[in-house]
């Protein structure tokens, strides 16, 4: 066995400025191994988006942490580095193929929301970056961990693309990455814990190291 540690992946609240949250997210990049920040748009027009990048940017770019919105239309756009997507069964193929066409191999795509293992099995394979499991939906609903569990075991078990689980709780950090989840992500175990978000990143830091097999070729 290797010891590998689970990466973690910070969801941000929705964002419709990002001036005082550059203070937050500089706090919680210092605190731990974070991949990338997923940037939540609480507005879906250019000059909104334009302007949180290029507040964060200078936050994230130099820690090597890779930026995305919620938007693939606005990416190139904005400068961030990618997209996450939210899918469906009934546009997952349009809206895959439109985003990779238009964003690849420059940029990362991610794929998210997805319901279904079927879902996820044709996800991967489209040329994306990773897959992610659990996240919180629009509305707030959360899939039981019991589900994602299962989901995280059954795909790094299966495939090679790199699997996203989502973490209610600091605690949950911890079983995600023993189920085998490449990356833990994080969003309001962090931004609402009393203590602040560097010590909850820290905390989430710790949990993530566990023995894991080295990757599979």
């Amino acid at each position: 066995m290797a010891d590998n540690r689970t990466r973690l992946y910070l969801m941000t609240p929705p964002l419709a400025e990002a001036a005082d949250f550059a203070v937050s997210l500089e706090a919680a990049l210092a605190a731990g191994d974070v991949a990338c920040v997923l940037v939540t748009l609480a507005a879906r027009d250019e000059g909104t988006a334009k302007k949180i990048v290029k507040a964060l940017l200078p936050v994230t770019e130099p820690r090597g942490v890779a930026l995305l919105i919620d938007s693939a239309g606005l990416v190139a756009r904005s400068g961030a580095d990618g997209a996450h997507l939210r899918l469906s069964g009934e546009t997952l193929d349009k809206t895959l193929s439109e985003a990779i066409e238009s964003l690849k191999p420059d940029r990362i795509v991610g794929a998210g929301g997805l319901r279904a293992k079927h879902d996820a099995m044709i996800a991967g394979e489209y040329d994306v970056d990773y897959v992610s499991f659990g996240e919180p939906a629009p509305d707030g609903y959360l899939p039981p961990m019991e589900q994602v569990l299962a989901r995280v075991s059954w795909w790094s078990d299966i495939f090679n693309v790199p699997c996203v689980a989502y973490a209610p709780t600091l605690a949950d950090v911890k079983t995600l990455a023993e189920a085998g989840a490449d990356f833990v992500s994080l969003r309001d175990a962090v931004w609402d814990d009393p203590r602040g978000p560097a010590v909850a990143v820290k905390e989430a830091q710790a949990n993530a190291f566990v023995p894991r097999a080295p990757a599979k070729g």
